[in-house]
């Protein structure tokens, strides 16, 4: 039973391998080509939204233009929706990576209208401002008033503003879509979007509902229930 158990710790949430793959997926086309004309093909672009690719608004946190990119997007994913999923379930996770990618893009591209120097010349991409969102409701929303960061003891709400700092320097990041994405985390967890919430029970039912009932059955993931209880379950386990 302990072996069962280490067994299933062992295994990546289903979102996130989820995640991964359609990362993977998305960027591959761009880093196969690397022509300049190949770049930015699916980044979120104002003109491309324009032109009736309303699809950008989500699709735009996959892609990633070259290996570095992609390698720090897929430890990103890895650590924050990681963690994002345990601790919300991942019918909540999928719904909130969606609803944290649109709400990031629109706001985006409002600011960028008022501060376009802001923003660079490349489109918006990768999965840095969802990732943001969510470390924002986690620290609005956290029950610790401080936290050792680099060594120094600072509020937890704190935290995120200075990653926002040091992720300015990850190959192209945008400083502006990460705020954004910051900006919808916190608004989530201090309450201004609970519209967009949806109770426990719900999730619960979501769980046995396509596609969910699907990635329940997906050998070598480890599907994450909707119901706190259960979350509870595994966590001791």
């Amino acid at each position: 039973a302990r072996g069962r158990m280490a067994a299933d710790w062992g295994r990546p949430p289903a979102a996130v391998a989820i995640t991964l793959l359609l990362s993977l997926g998305a960027s591959a086309p761009t880093l196969l080509r690397g022509s300049p004309a190949a770049r930015s093909t699916g980044s979120l672009r104002a003109a491309a939204l324009r032109a009736g690719e309303v699809h950008r608004l989500v699709t735009y946190i996959f892609v990633y233009e070259d290996l570095i990119s992609l390698a720090c997007g897929a430890v990103i994913i890895w650590y924050f929706a990681g963690s994002f999923e345990k601790n919300v379930g991942t019918v909540k996770h999928c719904f909130l990576t969606i609803t944290f990618a649109v709400l990031s893009a629109l706001l985006y591209l409002f600011l960028e209208t008022i501060v376009p120097r802001v923003s660079e010349v490349e489109g918006a991409q990768g999965f840095l401002p969802v990732a943001f969102a969510t470390l924002g409701v986690s620290t609005t929303r956290s029950r610790m008033k401080r936290t050792l960061f680099l060594g120094v003891r600072v509020p937890v709400v704190l935290v995120p503003w200075f990653l926002l700092c040091i992720a300015w320097f990850i190959p192209h990041s945008s400083l502006l879509i990460n705020l954004c994405g910051l900006l919808a985390g916190e608004a989530y967890g201090l309450g201004y979007c609970f519209c967009l919430d949806f109770p426990e029970s719900v999730a619960s039912k979501l769980d046995w509902v396509f596609p969910f009932s699907l990635l329940r059955r997906i050998p070598g993931l480890r599907y994450i229930p909707g119901s706190l209880a259960e979350r509870r379950v595994l966590e001791s386990s």
